[in-house]
């Protein structure tokens, strides 16, 4: 990349002797710390591409990466090399990437080690504006109940915590790590509320109603009034162990339901992404925010799928009179 200073295979310290092996003092690695493990991952991937980019293949370990040098020109072409990959298909995917790059630079003006006019600068680049298709899908009300009945019908307790889990999923919009983090103390049977821990240690209160509070009540019923997780893991025997479940064996649980029950593939957050829209048919857009933890109202209608299922049943109004020859094999 023009402009860019030139650099050994691995550079582990720069022109005024900033050690990067230091992690305490590495920007890339305190910025990264700072993300959940699931953004971790993924930033630490956008990261890793970047530094690969600006040093032609030299660095790919962006721990390895003098972030503190970057300058403006460099973050701006970096955008424009980005919307030049054929793997980068959407705005949204380079706007992850730049908000990579700012946070780095954060994190290396917050260690004193960037001049706050470059950190400035970098932070005022545009993210790239485009519409998209919104990932996901809607979690129709045929698939939610094929999905609880063939938890009911399953006998042991298993059966009776995924009803639970789902039905507190569609109802609250809850994330999945908000899920595994619940604690008994967290619910109060009282009034049928939930107190959750969100993203940025962000609490808020959960009202339950109709199937998802049974289905939590019979899972306490099971589980009792022990402290600790609300929910438990459980092995194949039945037997429950009073310890926090895990992240993947939510997105496991969910995945197992929906082939034996027939629904087509679908993830944890669709059910967020659902609760969303359907909340936001009889509520306004502040309190479905507040339910989801949202800080920020745009966020909220990004997961409103309605227009879709709008669009689809518009589609079925129209009559194109064609006979299919071959068989119904949709």
């Amino acid at each position: 990349m023009n402009g860019w200073p030139k650099m050994d295979a691995i550079i582990k310290t720069d022109n005024n002797n900033h050690d990067l092996t230091r992690l305490d003092e590495n920007p890339a690695a305190v910025y990264l710390k700072s993300l959940r493990p699931s953004g971790q991952r993924s930033m630490h991937g956008c990261l890793a591409k970047m530094a690969d980019i600006f040093t032609n293949g030299q660095i790919t370990n962006p721990l390895y990466f003098p972030w503190h040098l970057l300058k403006y020109q460099h973050a701006q072409a970096m955008k424009t090399s980005l919307l030049d990959l054929p793997e980068i298909k959407s705005p949204a995917t380079v706007n992850k990437y730049l908000a990579a790059i700012k946070g780095v630079a954060r994190e290396a003006w917050n260690l004193g080690i960037m001049a706050t006019d470059d950190y400035i600068r970098i932070k005022s680049i545009k993210p790239v504006i485009g519409e998209t298709i919104p990932a996901g899908r809607y979690v129709t009300s045929g698939e939610i109940m094929a999905l609880l009945k063939q938890c009911q019908n399953e006998p042991g307790p298993a059966g009776v915590r995924d009803a639970a889990i789902i039905g507190i999923m569609v109802a609250g919009g809850l994330r999945r790590d908000e899920i595994i983090k619940l604690d008994f103390a967290d619910f109060h049977a009282a009034n049928g509320e939930l107190f959750v821990t969100g993203k940025r240690g962000k609490n808020r209160m959960v009202p339950l109603a109709n199937g998802a509070l049974d289905a939590l009540l019979d899972w306490l019923h099971l589980r009792g009034n022990e402290p600790g997780p609300l929910f438990w893991p459980i092995n194949r025997g039945g037997r429950m162990q009073n310890k926090r479940i895990t992240s993947q064996a939510v997105y496991l649980m969910l995945k197992n339901r929906s082939e034996i029950s027939g629904v087509p593939a679908l993830s944890p957050h669709d059910l967020r992404r659902t609760a969303a829209s359907d909340l936001l048919v009889n509520n306004n857009a502040l309190t479905v925010a507040k339910m989801l933890g949202h800080s920020n109202l745009d966020v909220t209608m990004r997961y409103d799928r309605r227009g879709d299922v709008a669009k689809r049943d518009a589609a079925k109004t129209l009559f194109i009179p064609y006979t299919r020859k071959f068989g119904d094999d949709k």
